[in-house]
């Protein structure tokens, strides 16, 4: 399912070394890779700017004990980012975000089942050097 994205195209920020470069061309974008890649990383840079920027809700196992579905369903015009999603997300609150309109997801995780996706939802890390800082991207995963 590709529809375009409902609350912002483009995520940019820097922490010490690294620089985080998401453009958006989906509304779930999930983010795919093998452990050691930057995804919990990522996840960490766009938290920091979650006080900053209240377009931005981030979810992570820190959450594990609260009702995730309820925290999802009660906001609407948020970039929500939630790390360790193969955990936190059950089919119901799966089937919930793929039929959300009202708020885009950045899905940290494995298993994209349930959330009705094709590959033009599926995405990787890309990084490369520019001087002393690295530089964190997405590109296609398959």
């Amino acid at each position: 399912m590709k529809s375009k994205p409902v609350v912002m195209n483009h995520f940019s920020t820097v922490h010490t070394s690294f620089v985080i470069d998401f453009t958006f061309d989906t509304n779930i974008t999930i983010l795919m890779g093998d452990s050691g890649t930057g995804k919990s990383a990522s996840y960490s840079f766009i938290k920091e700017c979650m006080s900053m920027n209240p377009d931005i809700l981030c979810i992570n196992y820190l959450d594990y004990q609260k009702d995730i579905g309820e925290m999802i369903k009660s906001v609407t015009g948020k970039l929500i980012v939630i790390d360790n999603a193969d955990i936190l997300l059950d089919d119901d609150i799966r089937k919930y975000i793929a039929l959300d309109d009202n708020n885009q997801y950045l899905i940290i995780g494995r298993n994209p089942k349930n959330l009705f996706t094709t590959k033009e939802n599926l995405y990787e890390l890309t990084s490369y050097k520019n001087e002393e800082q690295t530089v964190l991207g997405l590109k296609n995963y398959l």
